[in-house]
């Protein structure tokens, strides 16, 4: 898949991704703070910035925040979230051609984005616009598949409804993330977190997913039909929960 391919993938999904998507724990911004130097000074260009979750994330620690994004949607719908931010910049851009001056930023950061970046040219656009000693950041909310009854049932289900689910799903990038950094070290830390849902509100977030099939593909209905079966079954009290791994990996670009 090129680049151009995956920034138009969530289009049609943006309305489910801003009310589903789960953000992302205190500890990763703490984090950056302890390991990276990260002030409220510091300049940062949060990449593949989508509709802003990280991003508001950065803004709300009190840095300037370059929200680079490609897809006119998510940009649009970042636009209209963050608005009342004064120190955030939206920016019609992409990982390998963000547009930003060279060595203007101090922390560039991709959250749950990096797998669709073409990595080379993305890891020298870092570098470009990065100033000397600035750090990269790249996290990941990893959906656990098999610590409950109810999330084997939901990767089943993704496994048999989903349209490309294995070959899009960020783990395979994130198995070998020592490409995107080498030859210089990286490090990662590992953070726990749960997102609860209601029924509404777990089929927003299967339907934010880019590999499930949307209305009219074949797969569609009988999804849905599973996804309220998985619920029904597994429900306490109304609701269900994801368990994540949220994965950060940051390092100095060589």
């Amino acid at each position: 898949m090129s680049p151009t391919d995956s920034t138009q993938r969530f289009s049609s999904r943006v309305e489910d991704y801003v009310r589903s998507r789960p953000g992302y724990p205190g500890e990763v911004i703490e984090l950056l703070r302890h390991e990276c130097g990260l002030t409220a000074s510091a300049v940062v260009a949060d990449i593949a910035s989508g509709t802003g979750i990280f991003t508001r994330m950065l803004l709300e620690h009190g840095n300037r925040v370059f929200a680079v994004e490609p897809n006119a949607a998510m940009r649009n719908a970042g636009e209209d979230l963050l608005a009342s931010y004064p120190r955030f910049v939206s920016i019609a851009g992409t990982a390998e051609a963000t547009t930003l001056p060279a060595h203007s930023v101090d922390l560039v950061t991709a959250a749950q984005a990096a797998h669709w970046f073409d990595r080379e040219k993305a890891r020298r656009e870092f570098i470009r616009i990065l100033k000397p000693g600035g750090w990269t950041v790249l996290v990941w909310n990893e959906r656990r598949t098999d610590s409950s009854a109810f999330l084997r049932a939901y990767e089943d289900m993704l496994l048999a409804c989903g349209t490309d689910y294995q070959d899009v799903r960020h783990e395979r990038t994130t198995a070998v993330i020592g490409n995107f950094f080498a030859p210089s070290p990286y490090q990662e830390r590992v953070f726990e977190m749960i997102q609860e849902f209601d029924y509404p509100a777990l089929q927003g977030r299967l339907l934010s997913s880019s590999y499930t099939p949307q209305p009219g593909h074949p797969n569609h209905e009988p999804m849905l039909r599973e996804l309220r079966r998985i619920f029904d079954t597994h429900q306490v009290q109304g609701r269900v929960a994801f368990e994540y791994n949220t994965r950060v990996y940051y390092g100095r670009l060589g």
